[in-house]
């Protein structure tokens, strides 16, 4: 096969990337998007095979194994993963695509000291800044990553016992990552002027490992999802590093649509928290520390409930991870039905950071065949709470407090739903509980606020109950 056809075959699938990162702007097309993206690095994958020399059955022999074993562990991860768990996969493979790129830069590297090829004058600086690059930015996606998945999911289980994962972070160790990232470029640079000592991009790996470490450690739940839209980026951006180093034009293309993607996603929820990038990576917010409630609120019972909603004109659903969690998403959209067919107008409100990544609530209630027209942005929304009967929240949390609109504390400026507006607000939850910020939440305990205590689905199910036996 000639070079000229294996650039056809790149730009082929570069138009793919390019299609399907268009397409997953809108929940309808985005399926189509992630086919197209996935037919696009299919291509990608068989060109560069393609320019392989076959004769080396070897290489080729671990090739097709690679892919034969990657392929088989991610179906099975793909068929197994519940929704609830979709946000830990997401930052799980961030960090597998950092660290498949700093792999690649790393063989590279270790390939040309081995071989003592080395290039001169510019290149050198530019192919071993590039590695070193390639380095910091995909190791520290890796080990971030992995302690964001951690954290997403509460903690990590070893031999049986549970470990909660930790929110740490003094206000000095900014200036310990400052050392390191200092160290780092110190060791690019030595590594540029002794190109054959692997010492130095050893000592790359290892800190820029420890450094991924040290960014995640301090920030809160809270701020998750702006942390794996970044990490997501990053992973791109570490790719396309490792595309100037071997000289791979599709992995320069996909790299950087990836990082530049993942950066305007993170810009879009730091707006949706009213935060800047800045606070969330240095400033610890997402809130560390639980508060201790100490007030209690009657629950309500489904029938209550029921009665209320009987009649109603208008009806807002806010969801939240609570229902990504127990899986409710089906007995909601029956409830809507129900609604709907005794003339209510109901409306789902979706704010940008509910659940734990980008989308969520989204993703769920396209699964319940909820119609895409129905789910409504938060500012949206917002100007027709005042005018609902009934807001009902299920699993949500932060996304409603209405400490957001005070000065302090970790929920401090970021905007919410507005459901406290609403004549009557349901709230489904298991308990009083505070949420991922660490934050009381006063709408609880407002008169017009009805607690339905218990798991989610539960619930939903003997509401729905309710409703039919009116």
């Amino acid at each position: 096969m000639e070079p000229a056809v294996w650039d056809i075959g790149y730009l082929i699938a570069s138009i793919l990337f390019i299609l399907g990162l268009k397409k997953l702007g809108h929940p309808r097309t985005a399926p189509t998007g992630n086919l197209y993206g996935a037919l696009g690095m299919l291509l990608a994958v068989v060109v560069t095979i393609a320019q392989m020399n076959f004769g080396e059955i070897d290489n080729f022999v671990l090739i097709a194994g690679g892919l034969l074993i990657g392929g088989l562990i991610g179906y099975v991860m793909a068929v197994r993963v519940q929704m609830t768990g979709m946000p830990e996969m997401v930052a799980l493979f961030n960090g597998f695509g950092g660290a498949a790129s700093a792999l690649v830069a790393a063989s590279e590297v270790f390939r040309r000291i081995e071989e003592n090829t080395f290039p001169t004058d510019l290149e050198l600086y530019v192919a071993w800044i590039a590695i070193g690059l390639s380095a910091l930015v995909g190791w520290m996606t890796l080990t971030g990553s992995l302690l964001a998945m951690m954290k997403l999911k509460g903690g990590v289980e070893l031999f049986g016992t549970w470990y909660r994962t930790p929110t740490w972070g003094p206000g000095w160790l900014n200036y310990v990552k400052g050392i390191f990232l200092i160290a780092i470029v110190a060791l690019i640079y030595m590594s540029i002027e002794e190109p054959g000592n692997q010492n130095y991009v050893i000592g790359i790996i290892v800190l820029s490992c420890i450094l991924g470490i040290l960014f995640v450690l301090p920030i809160g739940g809270a701020d998750m999802p702006v942390v794996v839209s970044l990490l997501n980026s990053l992973s791109g951006i570490a790719a396309a590093f490792t595309g100037f180093i071997i000289s791979n034009n599709v992995l320069i293309i996909a790299g950087s649509m990836v990082g530049a993607a993942g950066l305007i996603l993170t810009n879009i929820m730091c707006k949706a928290m009213n935060r800047q990038l800045i606070d969330v990576l240095f400033k610890s917010f997402g809130g560390s520390d639980k508060e201790q409630v100490t007030r209690t609120k009657v629950g309500s019972d489904p029938e209550e409930v029921a009665m209320i909603c009987d009649g109603i004109s208008k009806c807002v659903i806010v969801p939240g991870y609570g229902m990504a969690v127990s899986q409710c998403q089906h007995q909601v959209r029956e409830f809507a039905d129900l609604l709907e067919a005794n003339g209510c107008e109901v409306k789902y409100g979706i704010h940008p950071v509910a659940g734990r990544m980008p989308g969520h609530m989204n993703v769920l209630l396209a699964e319940a065949n909820v119609p895409y027209e129905k789910l409504i942005e938060m500012d949206d929304i917002n100007s027709e709470i005042g005018e609902c009967d009934v807001a009902l929240v299920v699993g949500a949390n932060d996304t409603v407090n209405p400490a957001a609109r005070s000065n302090e504390g970790p929920l401090a400026g970021m905007p919410i739903i507005n459901v406290d507006k609403a004549r009557v607000i349901v709230m489904v939850k298991r308990s009083l509980s505070v949420g991922y910020a660490g934050v009381d939440n006063d709408l609880f305990y407002e008169d017009n606020t009805m607690m339905l205590f218990g798991d989610g689905k539960k619930m939903m199910t003997e509401l729905v109950s309710s409703m039919k036996e009116l």
